[in-house]
């Protein structure tokens, strides 16, 4: 994927138009985010730092334990590097303002995701959580890109901002892709409305931290 600012956020799945807004997530994020998000914008720009680089892990470790699976290996492996691409951008936002990059933190969002993935099953059964875990992931993250793309009062990352959420959307898009290739529209669908329920739960669970992408 790259950089496209003509590409809309908007996103079609199994027939059905998901809401260009929200992509198709339960809850919106509390409006109150984005105001403690810059209060202190060295502690956002960490945690973005840190996604992008395991969302790039994430991509490797995906290929590494799903070799002969061509089309997701073809199309995970450019992923890898645009997201190594947008850790780099991230720390060159962070020294133009000579703010320094800060410690990896717990991610609570995330490891509440994995936790709701459905283990003991097969190898590819795994392969079907892990992708929708990947594309709920990166929806939420396009989700708040673009209230920060709206929101910001640093004019100047407004359209930083737009730029990583256009890429998120197609993130987002290409795992369900894969997972709808891998193991059809209807099985997938069923799948997926379960982890949208159990996100909006977290959402509703987690306090907004200023210092968290998630």
């Amino acid at each position: 994927m790259v950089f496209n600012d003509s590409t809309s956020p908007v996103c079609y799945f199994c027939g059905m138009e998901l809401q260009n807004t929200t992509l198709g997530l339960k809850l919106p994020t509390d409006p109150r985010w984005v105001d403690l998000a810059e209060i202190d914008l060295a502690e956002i720009l960490t945690d973005h730092a840190y996604c992008e680089q395991k969302a790039a892990t994430a991509c490797i470790s995906l290929i590494q334990a799903y070799p002969e699976r061509a089309e997701l290996v073809e199309a995970l492996a450019p992923i890898v590097t645009e997201e190594w691409g947008h850790f780099r951008m991230v720390l060159s936002e962070l020294k133009k303002r000579d703010l320094a990059l800060g410690r990896q933190r717990k991610d609570e969002y995330v490891n509440k995701l994995l936790g709701f993935q459905q283990k003991g099953g097969s190898r590819d059964a795994a392969l079907l959580e892990k992708l929708l875990t990947c594309a709920l992931i990166e929806a939420r993250s396009c989700e708040r890109f673009r209230l920060l793309s709206l929101h910001c009062a640093d004019e100047s990352l407004r359209g930083w901002y737009h730029k990583f959420m256009v890429a998120e959307a197609g993130h987002y898009r290409l795992f369900l892709d894969l997972a709808e290739q891998y193991f059809g529209k209807e099985k997938v669908w069923e799948r997926w409305q379960e982890y949208l329920r159990f996100e909006a739960g977290v959402m509703q669970e987690l306090s907004p931290r200023g210092d968290r992408m998630h």
